[in-house]
C-alpha cells in the first residue's frame, strides 16, 4: 500500500473526492499517436479502491478501458 506522499510523487495530478479519498491521474504518450491514462482511486486512508488504464486515440476520444483493480476485467473496447 502506497502512502499519500508516494502517490503524489508518482501521480502528478489528483483531485479530492467527496468521501475524503482521492483520484490520482498519470498520463503517457501512446506509441500510435494517442495517449494512455492511469487512474487510481483511493479511500480516505489511501487504500486503493479502483485502478484502471484508459486508452485515447490521436483525436482524444476514449477508445478502450482496462479495469485492473479490484478485479482485472481485461480490455474493453468502447
Amino acid at each position: 500500500m502506497a502512502s499519500r506522499a508516494q502517490n503524489e510523487r508518482k501521480f502528478k495530478h489528483w483531485e479530492d473526492l467527496p468521501n475524503g479519498g482521492r483520484r490520482y491521474i498519470r498520463e503517457f504518450a501512446g506509441r500510435a499517436g494517442g495517449r494512455a491514462r492511469y487512474v487510481k482511486e483511493v479511500d480516505a486512508t489511501e487504500r486503493t479502491v479502483r485502478f484502471a488504464q484508459e486508452i485515447y486515440d490521436a483525436s482524444g476520444r476514449l477508445i478502450e478501458v482496462h479495469e485492473k483493480f479490484p478485479v482485472d476485467l481485461g480490455h474493453k473496447q468502447l
